[in-house]
């Protein structure tokens, strides 16, 4: 691993594949794609000094229909999510013997976790709540070697099997993933999955992704969990935030797998066949939405993520600030996934056909272009209500006016109602109300994609931590998400 773990100013152009076998972040453009970005500024000014109306008429009508066709694309992941149920659903009885009727399967656990001392004693116990025969399972904690807080707290719990600790060398990048790689390198086991330094899974997920793997055909290498928060009455924005996840886990992950299409992973309870997971090379070490990556390169590769009835808990952050800079870093992330595999865009073009293109570009690509136009429109829409000033009817003609005002009204109520479903079908129904209140939680989405956004050229694999804190209680399985004073 050393090799692999080269330093940042270490010269990659020359090999396109990477280090790890597959296009990495370790670049934020490749060649061509600078030169097509330079190509498009200039471009731009060049026709801004032809005629700049007649500019802004064509880069708003752009704007809109692509817009129209973001807002179309979530409707009809949100509609086939609540007309067919796709999800993996274990009885508690199929539980009750292995899935070849004699033994479970080795499963390994990986804990990535760095200045996580407060929260490692709760982590601890939910592991040791997990419903897993100890001699089939092993919980690695993965400790970074100068986390001399986090060690010192495990060493002094005195851990037996089946937990180890792995330490992490101190190297560039210092990135979940690049933890997450270590941790995979020896033993042998037949699944893998992730977990959070915050969370507290159903005790009896590992064997409900057992019993799935082994009932689904083999190009099924990733089953995700769902994620929800056991703190989502701390604050506003934890209910806007759990809100959210509700929409996200429960509507559009099984909507995309209705349509076949890449799942973008949740970076936590990812259970993976580890024999595929290593082909694969593991995790991007520099790109710090390592899950998003993850799930793009099982799609092209050929392999299926399903998504399994079962809920890991988080923790939700309710500082405003705290939340921006996890919320950036998620949204840089995706424009460096959108980057690396638009590399060789004609081939991954070729790969995936017209209609696999077409999720990946809306998916990934679109998501945060949306966030980062956003605030252009807001700020526009606030100009007309206050000032009306004369003149700006000429760039929004009789089509592009309705196609507007079809997705500023029409769509962010529908998406604000589907949130409310969402949290009714996520057992956090008395949120519901909550929905109304996401047009003004997605002003925080805009706030977080243009930091990351900024961030990707000044510190492109910078990973913006989110401190966890301890929390009293953990919800029990199938339960719904208790609340926190």
């Amino acid at each position: 691993m050393a090799d692999l773990r080269h330093n940042l100013t270490r010269p990659v152009c020359a090999d396109p594949l990477g280090p790890r076998g597959f296009p990495q972040a370790t670049l934020v453009l490749c060649r061509w794609q600078r030169i097509a970005g330079w190509a498009v500024v200039a471009g731009l000014l060049l026709w801004a000094g032809l005629g700049w109306r007649n500019e802004l008429l064509v880069l708003n009508i752009v704007c809109t229909v692509f817009y129209l066709l973001t807002t179309a694309y979530r409707l009809l992941v949100i509609d086939l999510s609540l007309s067919k149920a796709r999800d993996i659903r274990i009885p508690s009885q199929d539980l009750a013997v292995p899935p070849d009727g004699v033994q479970w399967p080795r499963y390994i656990v990986i804990l990535p976790m760095y200045h996580e001392g407060d929260v490692l004693p709760g982590l601890v116990e939910a592991m040791r709540r997990l419903d897993y025969p100890v001699d089939r399972l092993e919980v690695r904690l993965l400790i970074e070697a100068d986390d001399t807080e986090t060690m010192a707290v495990a060493q002094a719990m005195n851990l037996q099997a089946p937990f180890r600790i792995v330490t992490i060398p101190v190297s560039q990048p210092r990135t979940k993933p690049k933890a997450c790689n270590v941790g995979i390198e020896e033993g042998d086991a037949d699944y893998l999955v992730i977990y959070d330094a915050e969370d507290r899974p159903d005790p009896d997920q590992i064997k409900k992704a057992a019993v799935a793997f082994s009932r689904m055909p083999p190009e099924v290498a990733c089953i995700q969990g769902k994620l929800g928060f056991y703190n989502p009455d701390r604050n506003v924005l934890t209910r806007c935030f759990t809100a959210e996840y509700a929409t996200w886990f429960g509507l559009s992950l099984p909507g995309l797998d209705c349509m076949h299409a890449p799942i973008p992973l949740g970076g936590t309870s990812n259970h993976f066949r580890l024999s595929i997971l290593r082909e694969l090379g593991g995790w991007d070490e520099y790109n710090v939405t390592e899950d998003c990556d993850l799930g793009l390169r099982l799609y092209i590769r050929g392999w299926r993520t399903r998504i399994l009835d079962s809920m890991t808990w988080e923790q939700a952050c309710h500082d405003p600030f705290m939340w921006i800079r996890q919320r950036s870093r998620w949204a840089k992330g995706y424009v460096q996934t959108y980057l690396v595999h638009t590399r060789d865009l004609w081939g991954l073009t070729r790969q995936l056909g017209f209609v696999g293109s077409l999720h990946f570009h809306l998916l990934v690509g679109g998501s945060i272009l949306c966030q980062l136009v956003n605030p252009v429109y807001w700020a526009m829409a606030l100009l007309w209500l206050v000032f009306r000033p004369s003149g700006i009817d000429q760039f929004f003609p009789g089509p592009v006016f309705a196609m507007g005002a079809l997705c500023l009204f029409v769509g962010n109520f529908v998406f604000a109602y589907t949130s409310a479903i969402a949290c009714v079908q996520s057992n956090v129904g008395h949120l519901a109300k909550y929905g109304l209140a996401m047009p003004f939680y997605w002003v925080l989405h805009s706030i977080g994609a243009w930091k990351g956004f900024l961030q990707l050229v000044t510190r492109p694999h910078h990973w913006e931590k989110t401190k966890h804190f301890s929390e009293p209680t953990a919800p029990s399985a199938g339960s719904a998400a208790p609340e926190t004073p």
